[in-house]
């Protein structure tokens, strides 16, 4: 008899990574989920959420994108109280989780530019959030100070290679969407999140000799590797 565990089902979600140029250059707002919640409880997002049946209404069928749109800008008023125009959002990525993983969430990420308004979270789903540089978020990360899931640690990956808002949305605008489609292995180290074109991909041998796209997820030691 088979004991092949069922894959979870996919649930259409959105995130929106809001940006800012601060005294020291570009930041960009996360959000730190109730450390009770079933899903990611206690890390630190960008503002997101599932795609609900509302943002559908009157979209025409399979409009995936135009209902993830709808989702981010409600998230962002939701979970941070921010009003943030669809019109402004630019696609920035698609990830798709492991088969394993015990909620599939398949995520459109989008970047904008962060509306004029104080950051208003409910204390309740949303216990903090906090402006950083992505580099400091990353470096926080390694300390210790903040978690993150593989998809914030590689957007800000993204990010910290530009120094304005304006140099990030620019460079996006007319961008293709990368797409994620994630696999974790183990190593003695640690985890190992591995994406297309690695040399890993083909067959899942974290050894295999040639480019590299993936994060090692080692203690205090994530590091994100991409041939380019």
């Amino acid at each position: 008899m088979s004991t092949t565990k069922p894959i979870p089902p996919e649930i259409a979600a959105a995130t929106v990574v809001l940006v800012r140029d601060g005294a020291a250059g570009l930041e960009t707002l996360l959000l730190r989920r109730n450390a009770k919640l079933n899903f990611a409880g206690g890390l630190w997002v960008f503002p997101g959420g599932r795609v609900d049946a509302n943002d559908r209404v009157g979209l025409e069928p399979g409009d995936e994108i135009g209902a993830a749109r709808r989702a981010a800008v409600r998230e962002a008023s939701e979970e941070a109280g921010l009003a943030v125009d669809p019109d402004k959002l630019v696609t920035l990525s698609h990830w798709t989780p492991p088969a394993e993983t015990p909620k599939r969430f398949l995520t459109w990420f989008f970047i904008a530019l962060a509306p004029v308004g104080t950051v208003q979270i409910d204390h309740g789903e949303i216990h903090d959030h906090i402006w950083l540089r992505p580099q400091e978020a990353l470096l926080r990360r390694n300390s210790r100070q903040l978690d993150l899931l593989p998809p914030t640690w590689v957007t800000l990956e993204t990010l910290a290679e530009h120094s304005t808002s304006e140099d990030l949305l620019a460079a996006w605008e007319h961008t293709e969407p990368q797409r994620y489609q994630t696999h974790i292995r183990g190593t003695p180290e640690g985890g190992v999140a591995i994406w297309e074109g690695d040399a890993a991909w083909p067959d899942q041998d974290v050894a295999a000799v040639g480019p590299r796209h993936r994060l090692w997820m080692i203690g205090d030691d994530w590091r994100f590797e991409v041939s380019r």
